[in-house]
């Protein structure tokens, strides 16, 4: 019989606190039984395993960010939903790491269609559409916005920014000012 009071959804919103904690790769069901002060056989009605546990962590945290950048895009365009997007992403690897973790998490191809990850693809989608990119231009552009916000957080976060001038802020913001001008004046196909 599972314990009173532990719910899948209370047991994975404990996972990705956990994971913000000690680190996505380090929460397991044997960690999250010790919190709850259970027997890990317990949990095993709730969750199927590890890896099912940290699934389901990658689709609250795609979730959770998804519903944030919703919001921080709602009704703005061009440069303003980039960079209140742009932000959205930094500032969740900077109070999620272990969530920011788990949102870059490789799901099957099923799991990945029905997660919110596709919710993130359309609004960066939507922001682009002010930067009037038809395909196959759009797609290369997605994926780079993707590239640089996963990618500069998560560089910064790991410190790699935090022994040189200038301040990784200002970057921030010349990157951002770089990125609208780059989609400003994206680049004609390459003819051979």
């Amino acid at each position: 019989m599972a314990r009173v009071g532990l719910t899948t959804e209370r047991l994975v919103r404990a996972g990705a606190e956990l994971a913000d904690e000690v680190g996505f790769e380090q929460v397991t069901v044997s960690e999250l039984a010790r919190r709850f002060d259970v027997k890990v056989a317990s949990l095993y009605s709730h969750v199927k395993s590890s890896q099912d546990l940290k699934t389901r962590i990658a689709l609250f945290a795609l979730e959770e960010l998804a519903d944030l950048a919703a919001d921080a895009i709602a009704g703005r365009a061009g440069k303003d939903a980039l960079v209140a997007f742009g932000h959205v992403y930094r500032d969740y690897e900077r109070g999620h790491p272990g969530r920011a973790a788990a949102a870059r998490m490789r799901l099957d191809p099923e799991t990945a269609a029905g997660s919110a990850g596709v919710r993130h693809a359309q609004m960066t989608r939507a922001i682009l559409r002010g930067y009037d990119l038809t395909e196959p231009d759009a797609t290369h552009a997605v994926r780079l916005l993707g590239s640089v916000f996963h990618g500069y957080a998560s560089l910064e976060s790991a410190g790699g920014f935090s022994h040189s001038a200038p301040d990784s802020e200002e970057t921030w913001t010349r990157i951002l000012d770089a990125l609208d001008a780059l989609l400003r004046n994206w680049p004609a196909e390459p003819t051979s």
